[in-house]
C-alpha cells in the first residue's frame, strides 16, 4: 500500500472545519488584482486554492480585484485569464470581478454608516496619516469622527454624485483609533477618484478600498476559505469586522500561509514595468523572467510548476527556493516526455571524403531512452555534415576524446570517423573537419566492432538539416551584484540572452508548432517561441541546459 500523504496545515484546519460543522462544504478563490502579469509565486496559490477545491469535492473561483482603475488593464485581465487556464485550474463559469459588486459595495458601506460604524472625512492624506499615530502612540480622533449619521449619509450621496475632487474627502471605518493593530484606526473605506473603469465606465466617480471591498467579495460569492499570504494576517481582524458588521450568517474564515519566494528573480511589478518600459525585455512575458507567462513561453509546462509547488511545501514560516529546484522540476518533466534529436548550435562541416557523393542512407535513433514508448525515427546520413565546433581541436589537451588530427571518434547512431584533415577560413578559423569514414563500424548491425572509440559526438546532416536561431537564456538578474543596485534598479546580467542564428537540427523540427519542446543532445531542452518564431524562421528558446549540481533534498521520516 503507498503511503499517504502527509495532510498540511491548511487540510487540517478545513477537516476541523468540515467535522465541526463550521461549513458543510468547501468553496476558494483566486483573487488576483489585474494590475500586471502573475509570476511563479501566484502560481503556489492558484495551484494551492483549486487543489483545495478539488480535493473536497468543492468550488473554486476566479475573481478580479479590479477596484483600482489607476492601473487596471484589459491586457492584464486576458492575461491572467489565459495564466489560470494553462495551470489547470478549472473556472469554467465561475469567473468574477469586483466590480460586478459596486452597487453591493456601496450598499455595504450605507449600512455601516446607519449603524455609526462609517462617516465622511474631510482630513487630506497627510493628516490622516499624522492622525493615525505609530506603532507605539494611539492616534487621534478624526475631528468628523462624530458627524451625525444623517450629514454622513448626504456627504456619501454627494460623494457618489460626484460634488467633490479627488481626495477632497473620504469614507473612514469607525472602529478604534487606539487599537494595537493600526489597520483597524478609522481605515478608510471609499475614496473620491473620477476615472474611467474598464467594466463599469463612468459609472462611478468612487471606488472601494482593497481593504473593505475584498471580504465583501469573499462573503457575497459564499467562499467559506479564504486562502492567501502572511502579510494579510495584521489585515484579517479588519476583514471580519467589515464581513460581521454588514451581517453575513456564514463569513468566510481567512487561512494565511507563507509565500513562495525565489531567490536572485524580479517578481515586482514595478521593476518588470520598467525593464519592459526602457527595452531590456521584449515584455511581461520575455523567457527571462518568471511570470508565468515568461515560464510558459521559454517552455516550462504547468507540470513542472505543480511539482514545484509541491515540493516547495506549504507552510506558515517564510523560506525562500533557488533557481535549480525549479530547473530540476522542467527537467523531471520534460526528460520523460520530449523527443532526443539533434542539434547544432555552433555549426563547422565535416566531409567524409571516402563517402559516396550524392548517396543519402537512413540510420535509426531512439526518440528517447527513458521512454521507449516513443519509439525509433530515421535519421539521414550523408557525405557533408555539420558538427558542433567544439567537437574539433586542432591542438587538444589531454583527455580530449572528440575529433582532433588523427583520432577516431563514433558519429552518434552512425559510424566511426577518423580526422584526416581540415580547413580554415581567412579569419584563422576552422572552418571544414575531412574525415574517412569505416563502413563496417555501423551503429545497430550485429557486428562486432573491429576496436573501440572513447568518444561519440552528434551531427546533422548539412543537406536536410533544418536551420534556426537558439536562443540561450540565464537569469535576468547578476547574481553576483544582487537583485537591486543602490538606487532601487535592476542589477541586468549582461549575458541573460545570447543569440545564435545559425543552428541546424534533424528533420524532425521540421514542422514544429508553438510551445512544441525537444531535448537536444548535449545542448539542452528547447521550446519552439511562441511570440517570434515562424514556419520558415524557427526560433527556438533554451529551457533549460542538461546538467545541475542541484540534488532534491531527502526527506526526513
Amino acid at each position: 500500500m503507498a503511503e499517504e500523504r502527509s495532510r498540511n496545515f491548511i487540510e487540517n484546519e478545513i477537516d476541523k472545519d468540515l467535522k465541526e460543522g463550521v461549513y458543510d462544504h468547501v468553496h476558494t478563490r483566486f483573487p488576483p488584482e489585474p494590475n500586471g502579469y502573475l509570476h511563479i509565486g501566484h502560481a503556489k496559490s492558484i495551484l494551492l486554492n483549486y487543489g483545495l477545491a478539488k480535493e473536497y469535492g468543492g468550488k473554486f473561483n476566479l475573481r478580479f480585484d479590479d477596484t483600482n482603475p489607476t492601473k487596471e488593464k484589459s491586457e492584464f485581465v486576458e492575461s491572467i485569464k489565459e495564466d489560470v487556464k494553462w495551470l489547470g485550474a478549472d473556472y469554467e463559469d465561475r469567473l468574477f470581478f469586483a466590480s460586478d459588486y459596486f452597487d453591493r459595495m456601496y450598499e455595504a458601506a450605507v449600512t455601516l454608516i446607519k449603524k455609526g460604524l462609517a462617516y465622511v472625512s474631510k482630513l487630506t492624506a497627510d493628516e490622516i496619516r499624522e492622525y493615525r499615530g505609530t506603532l507605539t502612540e494611539p492616534g487621534k480622533n478624526d475631528p468628523d469622527r462624530d458627524r451625525s449619521i444623517e450629514e454622513n449619509l448626504e456627504l456619501f450621496e454627494k460623494m457618489k454624485a460626484g460634488d467633490f475632487a479627488d481626495g477632497e474627502v473620504t469614507l473612514r471605518a469607525k472602529i478604534d483609533m487606539a487599537s494595537s493593530n493600526i489597520n483597524m484606526r478609522d481605515p478608510i473605506i471609499y475614496r473620491v477618484a473620477h476615472l474611467s473603469h474598464q467594466n463599469t465606465g463612468d459609472k462611478w466617480c468612487i471606488y472601494p478600498m482593497y481593504d473593505f471591498a475584498h471580504p465583501l467579495e469573499d462573503a457575497f460569492e459564499g467562499i467559506t476559505h479564504s486562502i492567501c499570504t502572511l502579510e494579510f494576517e495584521d489585515h484579517r481582524p479588519l476583514y471580519n469586522w467589515v464581513v460581521d458588521n454588514v451581517g453575513f450568517e456564514m463569513p468566510p474564515r481567512q487561512i494565511e500561509f507563507a509565500k513562495l519566494y525565489l531567490k536572485d528573480v524580479v517578481t515586482g511589478k514595478r521593476y518588470i514595468k520598467k525593464l519592459v518600459e526602457d527595452g531590456t525585455v521584449d515584455g511581461w512575458d520575455d523567457p527571462r523572467l518568471v511570470s508565468i507567462a515568461g515560464l510558459r513561453r521559454r517552455g516550462y509546462t504547468p507540470d513542472s510548476l505543480r511539482l514545484f509547488v509541491e515540493l516547495s511545501g506549504v507552510s506558515k514560516a517564510n523560506s525562500v527556493s533557488e533557481m535549480p529546484l525549479l530547473e530540476y522540476c522542467i527537467r523531471e518533466d520534460l526528460k520523460q516526455k520530449d523527443k532526443r534529436i539533434m542539434a547544432v548550435l555552433d555549426p563547422i562541416r565535416l566531409v567524409i571524403d571516402n563517402y559516396p557523393e550524392g548517396q543519402v542512407e537512413m540510420v535509426k535513433g531512439t526518440n528517447n531512452p527513458d521512454n521507449p514508448e516513443l519509439g525509433e525515427r530515421e535519421i539521414p546520413l550523408g557525405r557533408e555534415l555539420y558538427i558542433e565546433r567544439e567537437d574539433f581541436m586542432e591542438e587538444p589537451p589531454k583527455k580530449y576524446f572528440r575529433l582532433f588530427p588523427g583520432n577516431e571518434v563514433r558519429l552518434m547512431n552512425a559510424y566511426f570517423v577518423k580526422c584526416v584533415s581540415f580547413e580554415k577560413d581567412a579569419d584563422g578559423k576552422i572552418s571544414v573537419v575531412h574525415c574517412t569514414y569505416d563502413p563496417e563500424t555501423k551503429q545497430g548491425t550485429d557486428k562486432e566492432m573491429p576496436r573501440k572509440v572513447k568518444g561519440t559526438i552528434h551531427w546533422v546532416h548539412a543537406d536536410s538539416a533544418v536551420k534556426f536561431t537558439a536562443r540561450l537564456y540565464e537569469n535576468i538578474v547578476d547574481e553576483e551584484k544582487g537583485v537591486y543596485d543602490e538606487n532601487g534598479n535592476v542589477n541586468v546580467n549582461p549575458n541573460s540572452l545570447v543569440v545564435m542564428k545559425e543552428c541546424y537540427a534533424e528533420p524532425e523540427l521540421k514542422g514544429a508548432k508553438a510551445y512544441d519542446s525537444f531535448q537536444f543532445v548535449r545542448n539542452g531542452f528547447f521550446c519552439v517561441d511562441a511570440k517570434d518564431s515562424k514556419d520558415d524562421d524557427i526560433v527556438m528558446n533554451r529551457v533549460v541546459s542538461l546538467k545541475s549540481s542541484f540534488k532534491l533534498p531527502v526527506q526526513q521520516g
